[in-house]
């Protein structure tokens, strides 16, 4: 019979452990993912702003050897990520593909210019030194007119701006939350215990003592659970690069190694942190407190 309410003691402590790895995986897995995805935002928002296009419009007389001799030029500015000459035949085959064949019709001869489109560096998009460069280029007599979208450059960057700062709250948030669980599951798993934790405290046992099993345990638990969200994020990050080598291209793979190898850490971290707080409070807490 005895044995028989080991065995079942036994299970039961299993599955508490099982549930809570499986617990405390899910939890490190969302504050991961949410971790990469801040680390990442600047490398999204220097994404949007390198593919917004500058667009250098040529005089009439301009011909292909000056404008490729200024495109060579261009694109060894430090601030320009790249610079390509649009000429006059290729401009109009593209309008024509937006707004008909016949629109040409109307003009008496071809309005469309020849010119060369930018794509800046994501630190020089700004409205700052935008600005700066349109000043510049048209002092050039080789450029009539700088063209590009104020409106949609202001607006990409209090986006970009406002989608940092939601994704620091979340991480905050995230990382609240996260301890708060953890804190709570190991609770559970050690409160089973608090008897044998009480009368290990009433024989004079120290703290360091009785805390060091729990602690034990608690930084192999954060370690499992560390390892399994890992890996869970692992699996989702190599179907992104997989299914989006575009969206995979924007996280830095240092960033990725250093985060997953964080979440083992600060799995073990929190759970050790998280025991020993558990440990020492039920060793002062009164018998008549433990029932309840």
């Amino acid at each position: 019979m005895a044995r028989k309410e080991r065995n079942m003691v036994r299970r039961r402590l299993v599955r508490s452990y099982v549930t809570s790895v499986i617990s405390i995986s899910l939890v490190l897995t969302l504050m991961g993912a949410a971790a990469i995805f801040w680390a990442s935002a600047g490398g999204v928002s220097r994404y949007f702003k390198e593919n917004v296009t500058v667009s250098l419009i040529l005089p009439p007389e301009a011909d292909d050897a000056a404008a490729q001799s200024l495109v060579s030029e261009l694109a060894a500015r430090e601030d320009v990520k790249s610079a390509e000459y649009i000429s006059r035949e290729r401009g109009t085959e593209e309008l024509k593909t937006m707004l008909g064949a016949d629109f040409l019709e109307v003009f008496e001869t071809n309005p469309v210019p020849t010119s060369i489109d930018l794509h800046l560096a994501g630190e020089a998009v700004s409205r700052d030194s935008l600005a700066a460069l349109r000043a510049a280029f048209e002092a050039d007599p080789r450029i009539r007119e700088v063209v590009y979208q104020e409106s949609l450059i202001e607006a990409l960057n209090a986006n970009l701006g406002r989608i940092t700062l939601v994704l620091t709250a979340v991480i905050a948030l995230l990382l609240v939350i996260s301890f708060a669980l953890i804190n709570n599951t190991v609770r559970l798993n050690i409160y089973a215990r608090r008897f044998t934790i009480h009368t290990m405290h009433l024989v004079g046992a120290r703290n360091a003592f009785i805390s060091r099993p729990f602690i034990r345990q608690a930084l192999v638990q954060g370690a499992i659970s560390g390892l399994i969200a890992a890996a869970l994020l692992g699996a989702v990050l190599l179907y992104i690069k997989r299914s989006s080598a575009l969206l995979y291209s924007l996280f830095n793979p240092t960033t990725v190694w250093l985060t997953l190898c964080g979440l083992v850490l600060a799995g073990m971290l929190i759970c050790a942190l998280s025991a020993a707080f558990v440990v020492n409070r039920l060793a002062y807490t009164s018998k008549d407190d433990l029932y309840y």
